[in-house]
């Protein structure tokens, strides 16, 4: 290592991460149920273009071939989730276990070759029979996914050294069930709230459900942001702090101390959204858990906002800062919110371990006519990423490893198959991988440990 580099901790894990949806395809083989994201891309006016999670990048069939590209890169860990409706189709009740083997035979050859796996038990597919219940807004769901965690752990346990219950519980409530973003396309804050409650619940309880079956750690990911004013002015501070309490610290908050913000909390009784929080709730979501995976990509700004411009209904709006760089999603670059994220989430809450289990760029990838992907921009974005999680863990964030967004290229939600997330590119009509510049530099720092 040169004097110039950063070092990152020994046994650090250098991985990718990818969701079960966006990357498995064989959406009806092998016994596989319905998600609500099958029905959700299936209906017109969804998704960008009319794409589905059909095919996918294939991973159900291809996984091998990926497993292989995973080890020439030279990376130690994988992160991936669990399609709940491969193992239990109906969300309840009967066993796959066609689903269960496939898990089992990646787990295993994922371990000889030396890749930690990293299971995400939930990653926003939820079964379509139990979103036909009420879904996450209906209490008993939380028992359902209990039961469906117990069935992975007990198959899956003695091999896997990295849990993840959730992942995103403030997008999957906030976006999917707030603003209609993503399945099931629901719009109102009310449900949302609750549906938020309900995910903590189930981790809170489905923690002992992994422990009971593991001795590997198990924790929950995040999406964290750092929250600005647009302003100095009084509104915009409140619009801040609103933003803030409703993204990050309703969630933090309750994992960690067992208690939801009060301010947000009395503004949301004032417009009947409270959640129905039912006695021993917050204490089962705060039960003590291994590490807390934290997902960045960009910072947030607030400014106050009232009529049709709060669309959230909690009196904010998020403001699009100008003349800065951005990614193809349109989202800015800022690589210091994810040093702020790591060491103010560290001090705030006195987490022991953090891993950065999602962080990537998309950019409008083209293949050369030598084969080649040169995605400058990609491999910049990761290396002030990195830079920055060096120093955070310089200044005392317990940083323990990176999975950078994504493996593949891949179904992104709403926006279908036009922005590229991968380290590797996939061609969608042939399946072809390629690594992209920008992984064989993650092969660089891995190799290194080093920035």
């Amino acid at each position: 290592m040169s004097e110039s580099e950063l070092a990152f901790p020994p046994g650090f894990l250098w991985g990718t991460a990818t969701a079960a949806y966006q990357v498995e395809g064989a959406w009806n083989e092998d016994g596989r149920g319905l998600s609500m994201w099958d029905v959700y891309s299936h209906t017109p006016g969804r998704v960008a273009n009319g794409d589905t999670g059909d095919v996918a990048c294939d991973h159900y069939h291809r996984w091998r071939e990926d497993l292989a590209i995973m080890r020439e890169l030279g990376l130690n860990a994988y992160r991936f989730s669990v399609s709940w409706t491969r193992v239990l189709p109906e969300g309840t009740g009967r066993v796959e276990q066609r689903g269960l083997d496939f898990y089992s035979r990646l787990v295993d050859a994922l371990l000889e070759a030396g890749i930690a796996p990293a299971v995400t038990l939930y990653h926003w597919d939820l079964p379509q029979p139990l979103q036909e219940r009420g879904g996450w807004a209906n209490r008993d769901t939380v028992g359902a996914f209990v039961d469906y965690v117990d069935v992975v752990a007990r198959a899956l346990g003695d091999r896997v050294p990295l849990w993840i219950t959730h992942n995103e519980p403030s997008l999957h409530a906030n976006f999917a069930h707030g603003l209609a973003w993503g399945a099931p396309g629901i719009a109102d804050l009310a449900t949302s709230m609750q549906v938020g409650h309900h995910l903590l619940l189930s981790h809170g309880l489905a923690v002992p459900a992994v422990r009971a079956a593991s001795r590997g750690k198990v924790g929950i990911t995040m999406l964290i942001s750092p929250i600005e004013a647009a302003t100095a002015s009084g509104e915009d501070r409140e619009a801040a702090q609103r933003l803030d309490e409703h993204w990050n610290t309703w969630y933090l908050d309750a994992l960690h101390r067992a208690r939801y913000p009060e301010h947000l909390w009395s503004v949301l009784e004032s417009r009947g959204a409270a959640p129905l929080v039912e006695r021993g709730d917050l204490e089962a979501i705060a039960i003590p858990t291994d590490f807390l995976g934290i997902n960045y990509y960009h910072r947030w700004i607030a400014a106050a906002a009232g009529g049709e411009e709060d669309r959230v209904g909690l009196g904010y709006r998020r403001v699009e800062p100008t003349d800065v760089e951005r990614t193809d999603m349109a989202w800015e670059v800022y690589p210091a919110g994810l040093h702020t994220v790591l060491v103010e989430t560290t001090k705030r809450y006195g987490v022991s371990e953090l891993y950065v289990t999602e962080n990537g760029a998309a950019y409008d990838d083209v293949v050369e006519p030598d084969g080649r992907l040169r995605d400058a921009g990609r491999t910049r974005f990761l290396e002030r990423h990195f830079q920055a999680a060096a120093r955070a863990i310089a200044d005392g964030a317990p940083v323990r490893g990176y999975f950078v967004w994504s493996l593949l290229d891949n179904f992104e939600w709403a926006s279908g198959y036009g922005k590229r997330f991968g380290i590797v590119h996939v061609d969608f009509k042939t399946m072809k991988r390629r690594i992209k510049d920008s992984g064989r530099y993650l092969a660089s720092v891995a190799r290194r440990n080093a920035v």
